[in-house]
Order: structure tokens, then C-alpha cells, then sequence
């Protein structure tokens, strides 16, 4: 075999190589490493964030529980309709009410009222719970801060509390009692539908849309309302006093909703604020811990599943029923 005639030995030795080789191997170590380590610090972060998520799911309280030794103003939420099984429930709030009182460190209790009204029998249990609290620990100071409404239940909770203090342009108001709904009997003439109900009992089927109207009925519904309506009635002027003005009575009980600024004119509310002015001003503390009870993930799941089992037990369950 023949050597080109420019070709010169390597000079590069056996150790040469050698060397390359190590370097080669360190790096890919090093690399496997710092792979490794960085593997370490995302699964570390992805545990404390997944920790973090199942504290709030599955203890609702840690916020209150990590607040430290410091004063704060406990605040709980009162949003949307008021009724069983919505977010502002009895339950919900009135366990928020007694961890916050409970806890030595509040300093006072703030409801976050945003609420159109929703169920008499929830707004008047909370309604009593505060009550309540206030002849067990008349230190503990209760507010209601009021969003952009709080009408009706929401403000029967409200009438409650030790002040309400209102943005200017909040509504407030709507001290009564509604009950409504449809009546189709001329559009089933005209359809030519024929209605067929059996009852037993005569007044079964009151206010049934398909059937034509009673007198009698009617007035005994309207003499419900207007009970529930007096109710309501004695709630607020047990907890507003005299800072009401009565001379206005015949309005304040009406149905009829105010601004804000007016509300504090008529009575209906003490004075302008928000949760951060009433903990600082108020209080005279900055710190807020939000006590608001939260659904557990377990339980919503669980009554997502077990309304849907209902629903498909009803759906072949075509019984007649007492209702």
C-alpha cells in the first residue's frame, strides 16, 4: 500500500485521546446531573404547590390557622342568593361566624355582604346567630360592608350587625316578600289542551299555572307573605332602633330599594366604607383573615354524583308524590 506524499504522522499520542474520552465522559455526567438536580427542584415546587392546593380543599381554615398571634378582622362572605344549598347558606356562614369568634385574635367580624335576597328562613337563622354572638360577647364588634347590593334577605342579615357601612352608589333596601309565577289556562284554550289533575285534598293543586285562579287561595298566600313580611319587619327595627326614621316607614317597608348615600339618610345604613377603611379605621387592625367556610372538593363531587344518581332513580320513579 502506497502513502500519499503529503501524508504525515499523527503526533497526537494514545494519551491524547485518552484525555478527549474523560472529558467527553465528565461532561455527560455533569449534564446527567445537573438534569437530575433541576428534576429534584420541579418535582419539589410541584409538591409544595400540589400541598398547598389540598390544604385550602381539605382544611378551609389554614389561612386563619397560620395568621400568627397578630389581631386581625375576620371576614366572611355573603355572596349571591341566600339560600340551602347555594354559596350563602346558613350553614356556610353561621360556622364562619363561630370560628371567627371563637378565635382570640379577632379583633372583629366583618360580613361582606353582595346579595339580592334569596330565602327568609336562612336570612333570619343567620340573622339569629349574630344575635346571638352579640349577647354572648357583646366586645366582639360585627359589621356589614355592603358591595354592590344588599337587598332583601341580604339586608335582613345586615339589619343584624352593629353597623352597615355602604359605597354610595350600593343598593340597599327591598324589605319585603315576593311570590310569583305564571298562569297559562287562556293559552291552553286556545291551544285547545284540555287539563286533567286529580288531587285529594282540595287546596292541593293551589296555584297550579294550568288551572284557573281562587280567591280563597289567594288570600291565604298573600296572608302568608304578609306574615313573613311583618316578620321581617320586626327584625329590622330590632336591629336598626331608632336609627331608622320612622316617618318614612310607609317607603322603608315597601319593597322600595335606595342608594347608598341615601340609605344613611333614611337609616338603613351608618356610614361609607369598605372592608380594608372599617379594618384600619374601625378595628384598627390591617391584618384580614378570610373565614368564610369552603365546600370540600370530596363533598362537591360527592353531591354532584349523588344528584346525578337522583335525578336517574326519578326519572323511572313515576310515582305520585306528597310534596
Amino acid at each position: 500500500m502506497e502513502q500519499h506524499p503529503d501524508y504525515k504522522p499523527s503526533s497526537r499520542s494514545p494519551e491524547w485521546e485518552k484525555q478527549v474520552l474523560e472529558k467527553l465522559a465528565f461532561a455527560a455526567l455533569n449534564e446527567q446531573k445537573s438534569r437530575r438536580h433541576w428534576g429534584i427542584f420541579f418535582k419539589f415546587i410541584t409538591f409544595g404547590y400540589l400541598a398547598a392546593i389540598l390544604a385550602m380543599v381539605f382544611y378551609p381554615n389554614f389561612e386563619a390557622e397560620i395568621a400568627g398571634t397578630s389581631q386581625h378582622a375576620a371576614v366572611i362572605d355573603v355572596l349571591g342568593e341566600i339560600g340551602e344549598g347555594e354559596r350563602a347558606n346558613a350553614d356556610n356562614i353561621i360556622k364562619g361566624l363561630r370560628e371567627a369568634a371563637k378565635d382570640k385574635n379577632t379583633k372583629g367580624i366583618i360580613l361582606k355582604i353582595n346579595s339580592p335576597g334569596g330565602s327568609p328562613v336562612q336570612s333570619a337563622n343567620i340573622y339569629d346567630e349574630i344575635r346571638r354572638l352579640k349577647q354572648n360577647q357583646p366586645e366582639m364588634p360585627i359589621y356589614a360592608v355592603v358591595g354592590d347590593v344588599c337587598a332583601s334577605g341580604g339586608y335582613y342579615i345586615a339589619a343584624a350587625t352593629d353597623k352597615i357601612f355602604v359605597n354610595q352608589a350600593s343598593l340597599i333596601g327591598s324589605i319585603g316578600v315576593i311570590m310569583n309565577g305564571f298562569g297559562f289556562t287562556h293559552v291552553m284554550d286556545k291551544l285547545g289542551v284540555e287539563r286533567r289533575l286529580l288531587t285529594a285534598g282540595e287546596h292541593k293543586a293551589m296555584l297550579d299555572p294550568f288551572s284557573p285562579t281562587k280567591i280563597q287561595e289567594t288570600q291565604h298566600m298573600q296572608s302568608l307573605i304578609n306574615q313573613v313580611h311583618q316578620q321581617f319587619i320586626n327584625a329590622v327595627r330590632e336591629g336598626r332602633g331608632d336609627r331608622l326614621k320612622e316617618s318614612h316607614a310607609s317607603e322603608l317597608f315597601s319593597g322600595l330599594v335606595w342608594t347608598g348615600a341615601e340609605g344613611i339618610k333614611l337609616g338603613l345604613a351608618d356610614d361609607l366604607g369598605n372592608v380594608d377603611s372599617v379594618s384600619r379605621n374601625i378595628l384598627g387592625v390591617e391584618q384580614q383573615v378570610d373565614f368564610t367556610p369552603q365546600e370540600h372538593l370530596i363533598d362537591r363531587l360527592a353531591g354532584k354524583f349523588g344528584a346525578a344518581f337522583s335525578h336517574a332513580i326519578a326519572s323511572y320513579a313515576l310515582t305520585p308524590a306528597v310534596r
